[in-house]
């Protein structure tokens, strides 16, 4: 009888957006993800507002970098105090693809020099951008991939990096080979990917739209769809250098009954991105996703640094402690499965 393979160790992140609800407080949020065993936090924009609100006793405007700065001091030293690391402040958006001179263009060049000031506040080296959902970018993968080469020249001198992220929803860059395509293009040493199971199986298998739950494209079975799927895991095993990747999000999602309607909501959501802002688990637990196929896939590059749950879970019940074994536990029953052959 052969001897059951050891899954593979990765340290462990846990977004700070992704639990607890709006009302709960950041510090409370860092004990329960501390207690829970993990090494890291993204720390999300909102959650920093929301701790500099309750900071200075009052509401502090998101280009207020000053008081945005001096506040991320202090959740500094309570990530210290928790041994927790700052791992990427997230999520940047719409920065890429605006035309020049245009007032768009010139409002994402501001939010970077604010950024980057509050990632030397709180003492993190990556930031964490997504692909753009506008509707009024260029298509040009170029001109995004100048853009993303001219925020990462921003962020060189500070030894910073650039995290890119496929969102599944995006104008341009839904799947990873979009944003790798991308990345490859800037060509610059301190960008990389985020990699996302959810943005991952959202943008090349599965649909909220449609009653099946999967991509629904004329003229393509079930079977091929599979096919395709696992052809491009493969792909990405075997194209993606492991130092590319800079970390992996973990997260499932609900099949959607009734399915989404395809339309925009009234800001403008496409169905993936509500799709992706309420209805996204943690593994094993109740969602359909092939979470374990795009980990084992990533795992398969050589990749094993960091692994952080990004959960958006309308659906979540309990205490954020409670929430945050489950997901320590989600997270090791992953790293078992995806590390079997």
């Amino acid at each position: 009888m052969s001897a059951t393979k050891a899954p593979i160790k990765v340290p462990t992140c846990y977004a700070s957006c992704s639990i607890g609800s709006p009302t709960d407080r950041l510090p409370a949020k860092l004990d329960s993800i501390s207690a829970a065993g993990f090494d890291a936090i993204e720390l999300s924009f909102p959650d920093l507002q929301n701790f500099t609100n309750s900071y200075f006793k009052r509401q502090i405007a998101e280009n207020d970098y000053d008081n945005l700065c001096t506040a991320g001091q202090e959740v500094k030293k309570l990530c210290a105090e928790k041994q927790l690391k700052i791992l990427v402040l997230q999520p940047f958006s719409n920065f890429e693809g605006w035309p020049e001179g245009s007032p768009e263009r010139k409002d994402a060049f501001e939010r970077a020099a604010g950024w980057i000031r509050i990632m030397q506040a709180v003492g993190t080296d990556m930031l964490q951008v997504g692909s753009s959902d506008s509707p009024s970018i260029t298509s040009s993968t170029e001109t995004l991939a100048s853009d993303l080469a001219a925020l990462a020249d921003l962020l060189a001198p500070h030894s910073f990096r650039l995290a890119y992220e496929n969102w599944c929803w995006a104008t341009h860059a839904p799947t990873w080979r979009s944003v790798y395509d991308i990345v490859r293009l800037a060509n610059r040493p301190n960008i990389g990917l985020c990699l996302d199971t959810f943005q991952t199986a959202g943008s090349e298998w599965a649909d909220p739209t449609t009653t099946s739950g999967l991509l629904e494209t004329p003229g393509v079975s079930t079977s091929q769809l599979e096919h395709n799927f696992q052809k491009s895991l493969d792909e990405m095993s075997k194209t993606i250098p492991r130092e590319m990747i800079y970390f992996l999000q973990i997260s499932d999602a609900y099949k959607m009954d009734p399915p989404m309607d395809k339309g925009t909501d009234e800001h403008g959501l496409r169905a993936r991105g509500r799709w992706s802002h309420d209805w996204r688990p943690l593994p094993f637990d109740g969602g359909y996703l092939p979470v374990v196929e795009v980990t084992r896939a990533v795992l398969k590059t050589g990749y094993r640094s960091w692994f952080s749950m990004e959960i958006f879970d309308g659906k979540e019940k309990g205490d954020m402690l409670e929430v945050a074994n489950k997901a320590m536990q989600a997270q090791e029953k992953l790293m078992r499965e995806a590390s079997k052959d």
